[in-house]
């Protein structure tokens, strides 16, 4: 189905969304207009990450990053509004939970645009995650709600939501990771390059405030990491450049002394080293989904998690301290039967259609004369 010659507004503004709407924006085409609001947004990370996947030089918009939440949203839903004054897209399609969804969604929902939201339905029933307060207000306005999963349908039609505005349709992550993974004999060049044996290192990431701002939380992660490093398993850290300055202000760099900590790494390159470490270790949203697609083994460092479906064979949910040490141990200790055992399942959240089926969702609501007519 062809779509008018109008476009549709994609609002994102973490890396996170970069990835999971690459094959959206690019199955879109020249209709996509991609609109980042700059809450997460450096040369290093984002425009590294726009670079690497391709994707059109985006609208920019101005005085958000590093903002607090309020005035990340007040500031960038202004700025929407004006855009969209001038340019009202056919659509606007927001994903998953961050400040940048809600202002797109918000953007959308006061000019009458119709609002299509990805990764829709996830909750964590956590109300200390500004997060968990994002998505259910997105959910609460949107008018095509794609769920990634069937759970993900059952919260919301539990809440009251219309049966008519769901569709489950899978995570894009899956498709994503697909994409994005480098070859056999690509991610045998990045281990060399990193000096890594395959199955023989752990992989962490920590970037979560949850776990930064607070020293102790932090202090008791960096512990367990460096309790898990040997000579045989290095434990490979690519350091967030917030994480960084975190661990230098609570005086923890001694901590990192027996971790092998990297520059943060590109997002096929982390997919390689992913795809064949023994052990993941993370606060990730992202990498509880990725772990399944991978069938790797994951500890995830969190209060409480909106991705349960991950927990049942693929991950375990700890908190910050020696949890993670024991939760760790368990996993390593089942070896490459245990490896062999997640590769051969399925990932729960999808078959790596996601994306064609939202481009056809967004055919149907941004043009409704042509799907009555197809």
């Amino acid at each position: 189905m062809t779509l008018p010659t109008s476009r549709i507004a994609l609002v994102l503004g973490t890396r996170p969304e970069l990835v999971k709407l690459t094959d959206l924006i690019r199955l879109l085409g020249p209709k996509a207009h991609l609109i980042h609001t700059g809450q997460h947004y450096d040369d290093e990370l984002s425009g590294r990450f726009l670079t690497e996947l391709g994707l059109p030089e985006p609208t920019y918009l101005t005085g958000i990053g590093g903002k607090p939440r309020a005035v990340q949203i007040s500031a960038a839903l202004a700025q929407l509004d004006e855009l969209f004054t001038v340019e009202p897209p056919l659509a606007v399609v927001v994903q998953g939970d961050t400040n940048a969804a809600l202002a797109g969604a918000l953007a959308a929902n006061a000019r009458g645009i119709p609002l299509l939201h990805v990764e829709a339905g996830l909750r964590s029933h956590d109300r200390n995650m500004p997060e968990e307060h994002n998505r259910v207000l997105i959910d609460r306005i949107a008018d095509v709600l794609c769920a990634a999963t069937e759970d993900n349908r059952a919260s919301l039609l539990a809440e009251g939501v219309a049966d008519a505005r769901i569709e489950v349709t899978g995570n894009t992550v899956v498709e994503a990771v697909h994409n994005q993974l480098p070859g056999a004999d690509g991610r045998a060049a990045l281990l060399r390059t990193h000096g890594l044996t395959a199955d023989a290192y752990v992989l962490a990431t920590v970037h979560r405030p949850e776990n930064t701002d607070s020293p102790e939380a932090l202090r008791a992660i960096l512990t367990e990491l460096a309790a898990l490093a040997t000579a045989d398993r290095p434990v490979v850290l690519p350091l967030h450049p917030r994480t960084r300055a975190r661990v230098e202000a609570a005086g923890l760099t001694d901590l990192l002394a027996p971790l092998t900590v990297s520059a943060p790494l590109g997002y096929s390159e982390f997919l390689a080293l992913a795809r064949h470490a023994a052990l993941l270790v993370s606060d990730s949203g992202g990498i509880q989904e990725e772990c399944t697609v991978l069938g790797r083994p994951l500890v995830v460092v969190r209060r409480s998690t909106e991705r349960p479906e991950a927990m049942a064979d693929f991950a375990d949910l700890v908190g910050p301290g020696p949890e993670i040490g024991a939760a760790a141990r368990r996993r390593l200790a089942e070896g490459t039967a245990g490896l062999e055992r997640l590769a051969a399942l399925p990932s729960p959240f999808g078959d790596g259609l996601a994306s064609d089926r939202i481009a056809g969702l967004l055919a149907r609501i941004a043009a409704p004369e042509l799907a009555t007519a197809a």
